[in-house]
Formats: structure tokens, C-alpha cells, sequence
């Protein structure tokens, strides 16, 4: 699922979840679904995990959004397992 699918599906709630744990503003997240601005490797990474718990209490509804789908060079990501990036990783 793309930023914008997640974005357009989600509550106001869940999009304002979202971005509260990603330390941004709601708008930001739009300018990043559309291409206006790319995230960095770190803010792409959370994002991935904050819409993966939001998805996981969607009962379907929504899926996550692939952090190599957020950045301008998503090559960084190669090689990188997904299930490797987990919360204690990001708090440094």
C-alpha cells in the first residue's frame, strides 16, 4: 500500500496517529505521499512501523507502507531485512 492508498483510507485519527509518532505534522505526510518531499531513511522507518500498528488494528482495512517507498534512493534499503527495524533501533 502507498502512502497516498494509506492516507486516503485512513481515519482522521489513525492519520493523525500516524504522524504524532513520526514527529510531523499530518500535512507533511501528504507532501510526502505526493512526492513533494521524500523522508529520510529514519523518518521513512518509522513511518513503516507506525502505519504497521495502525494496520494491525484495522482489521484489514489498511496495510503498511514499505519504507523503500518513501525516499528518493530506496537502494539504501537493499540487503536490509524488514523485520530488522523495530522500535529500540530508532530511539538513538
Amino acid at each position: 500500500m502507498t502512502l497516498t492508498q494509506f492516507l486516503r483510507v485512513a481515519t482522521k485519527h489513525e492519520r493523525a496517529e500516524v504522524a504524532a509518532v513520526c514527529s510531523d505534522s499530518v500535512s507533511y505526510l501528504y507532501q510526502l505521499a505526493g512526492r513533494h518531499r521524500y523522508a529520510s531513511a529514519l523518518l521513512a522507518t518509522r513511518i513503516e512501523l507506525a502505519t504497521r500498528e495502525v494496520a494491525a488494528r484495522s482489521a484489514g482495512r489498511l496495510e503498511s507502507v514499505p519504507r523503500a517507498s518513501l525516499v528518493r534512493h530506496p537502494e539504501i534499503f537493499d540487503g536490509l531485512p524488514r523485520e530488522h527495524a523495530d522500535a529500540t533501533e530508532l530511539t538513538a
